[in-house]
């Protein structure tokens, strides 16, 4: 059993009603915050790891089109 009977539940709830910890939240306040931890999730994610390799082909096929333009003129 986890322990938590209905009494010991009651108990909790009211003392954390009474302590309030999501007035004592840290999280981001500014907007510069708020936006770098909304890319929390993308970090280290695969996604991410292809986005960042997608830019870097597309940033190589780029330079192969100006070298291209400039051998044929």
């Amino acid at each position: 059993m986890s322990g938590w009977n209905g009494e010991r539940r009651k108990r909790q709830a009211a003392l954390i009603r009474e302590w309030t910890p999501w007035q004592q939240s840290t999280g981001p306040r500014t907007a510069a915050g708020k936006a770098r931890a909304s890319r929390n999730a993308f970090k280290n994610s695969p996604r991410q790891q292809l986005r960042e390799i997608a830019r870097l082909i597309a940033g190589i096929r780029q330079k192969q089109n100006e070298l291209l333009a400039r051998l044929r003129q």
